[in-house]
């Protein structure tokens, strides 16, 4: 099969040390490492199999496929954004440029949509991700909870911020401290990332 029709694993825009002490590298590792990669490859193999089925004029249980393909390239893109809205701490990490006046016009200030922010994050049932989106519809940034990778994902709502709430993600730093993970991560937020993703919609 032609491997350029098929997903792979990107490369963390940073060493595996450098989110410390945000993120320990074993709790990086294991994300990147096993959890993404287990999408990557499970996108993979399902790309594979339809591959197969089509050539050989053979069936499968189309429905089940698709739901476990959206599943999992849906976990492969929002990893993928995950690591890139990140970068090393920084003191008083605040947006700036078009991403800072779009809160403010929002939410009225950064330590208010922080805090609404926060809130999702926290209450985020299960596994899940809190996003913050840009309505395209309205011109408003929306914060949205989206369960597991792909539920209430809305298509006229890009993504322009995204934190992972699955366990997975911070157990090995944090234990069950949800809370105390979704503070620290306002540290390691890469506004210059999150600002470029909105540019590119104005």
């Amino acid at each position: 099969m032609d491997k350029n029709r098929l997903y792979s694993l990107p490369d963390l825009p940073y060493a595996y040390d450098a989110l410390k002490p945000v993120f320990s590298e074993e709790q990086l590792r294991l994300h990147h490492d096993k959890h993404h990669a287990a999408y990557v490859n499970g996108a993979n193999a399902l790309l594979e199999s339809l591959d197969k089925a089509r050539k050989d004029n053979t069936d499968l249980d189309w429905g089940t496929l698709a739901k476990q393909l959206t599943y999992n390239t849906a976990g492969n893109r929002l990893h993928s954004m995950f690591w890139n809205n990140l970068s090393p701490p920084k003191t008083a990490n605040k947006p700036t440029a078009k991403i800072a006046e779009a809160i403010d016009g929002e939410f009225g200030s950064f330590d208010r949509f922080r805090k609404e922010f926060t809130q999702a994050a926290v209450k985020t049932e299960g596994s899940g991700w809190a996003v913050l989106t840009y309505c395209l519809d309205t011109g408003r940034p929306i914060i949205m909870q989206v369960e597991k990778h792909h539920v209430n994902v809305n298509p006229r709502r890009p993504v322009l911020m995204v934190l992972d709430v699955w366990e997975h993600a911070y157990y090995v730093d944090y234990k069950n401290d949800r809370a105390k993970y979704v503070e620290n991560f306002w540290n390691i937020v890469n506004w210059d990332e999150v600002n470029k993703r909105l540019e590119a919609l104005l």
